[in-house]
């Protein structure tokens, strides 16, 4: 057990919410068995987490050894190369969790440190927690697109609504305010025309903490329904996107634009609003991830056209059973268990003594993303 790259990660876990598009990063240093510098990464902050630690060790750090989460820049960005700080103040080994995943730049960084002498460890104990950490940055740099996140709250048997009266919640006060970590930890949410009519939801980040941009809410809406007088609208401070098609009336369009309100036509072959062209302008806009809350349809959506990464399913201990409560995928579905969408990487979370929710991975391998 590592217990200085722990607490590397436990800083880097702070910055969560607050770093994108950059990766979470912690940093501490130890000389003579004493930690005698930390820091870890904020997007408002500026200074990566190796320059925290380094301004805090000072000449201290002179042949100290950094743990890293994360392998340290090499290229200019907002701020200086961080291996040349490194290298300047006399640090005598680095030990990292993980390489940086950008394929342009991966191994860069140590390589840079090896060729100063510098001596580099990989401790690869640490490489999945590191990488669990900043699962969306990596998921970025591997594939080019954001993490697309489903989520949804649904009974034992699968249901996400009532047919006559969905007054109130499925799920506890408890696993609601999990969901608000997710929440943060996302730089969008996206939901459907019927959700938004339905619950005139917000779709808001209500943890209060510091986020390094808002939270891009995004309403999929073919012919522009959404009313201009809805939480969701009058709320907008600029983070609220209206995606569209070509059917949508020019009026509407106008009335939302004029409450600031962006709108987006972003149409696909059957007329209806392309959800691929919604996942890859965010990621031309350099969105890491992207949540969706949505109906039984846009779940299906989500779901049968692969663009969906994983799930996110909070179970509460209940059933509604019958055949007109909406399932929480809908749409035709697979018509033989042979075709069925596939999970890898299945975890179980405890929520409460009585709730728990499932996190697992879409099994892309039947897709062509």
């Amino acid at each position: 057990m590592n217990r200085y790259l722990e607490e590397a990660l436990d800083l880097a876990a702070q910055g969560l919410g607050r770093v994108s598009p950059n990766p979470a990063v912690g940093a501490v240093i130890v000389r003579d068995d004493a930690v005698v510098g930390r820091g870890f990464h904020t997007w408002s902050g500026m200074k990566h987490a190796e320059i925290l630690a380094l301004d805090e060790a000072g000449e201290r750090a002179r042949d100290a050894t950094l743990y890293l989460t994360l392998e340290p820049c090499s290229h200019q960005g907002r701020t200086a190369p961080c291996i040349a700080a490194i290298i300047a103040s006399g640090i005598k080994k680095v030990v990292a969790a993980m390489q940086d995943p950008n394929p342009q730049v991966r191994g860069a960084g140590f390589t840079g440190l090896r060729n100063a002498g510098v001596e580099v460890e990989i401790d690869s104990h640490y490489t999945a927690q590191a990488t669990q950490l900043n699962e969306a940055f990596v998921h970025v740099m591997r594939t080019g697109r954001p993490l697309v996140v489903l989520k949804a709250a649904l009974t034992l048997d699968g249901k996400i609504g009532a047919p006559d009266d969905n007054e109130g919640w499925i799920t506890s006060e408890a696993a609601r305010a999990h969901v608000q970590t997710l929440r943060h930890r996302s730089d969008a949410i996206l939901t459907g025309i019927g959700t938004v009519l339905a619950d005139d939801c917000l779709l808001t980040d209500r943890t209060g903490e510091e986020r390094s941009r808002p939270l891009l809410r995004i309403v999929l809406d073919s012919l522009l329904r959404t009313p201009a007088e809805s939480k969701m609208v009058s709320s907008n401070r600029g983070d609220v996107l209206v995606v569209t098609t070509s059917a949508a009336s020019p009026e509407r369009r106008k009335r939302l634009e004029s409450k600031g309100v962006r709108v987006e036509v972003l149409e696909g072959a059957d007329g209806r609003v392309d959800l691929r062209a919604v996942v890859n302008l965010l990621a031309h806009e350099k969105y890491l991830s992207l949540m969706i809350e949505a109906g039984s349809r846009v779940n299906w959506t989500a779901l049968e056209s692969g663009i969906a990464d994983k799930i996110y399913f909070y179970y509460a201990p209940k059933i509604l059973g019958g055949t007109q409560s909406l399932p929480v995928a809908g749409g035709t579905g697979r018509r033989r268990r042979a075709d069925a969408i596939l999970f890898h990487e299945v975890k179980l979370h405890q929520i409460t003594s009585n709730e728990f929710a499932v996190e697992a991975w879409l099994d892309k391998t039947a897709y062509e993303v």
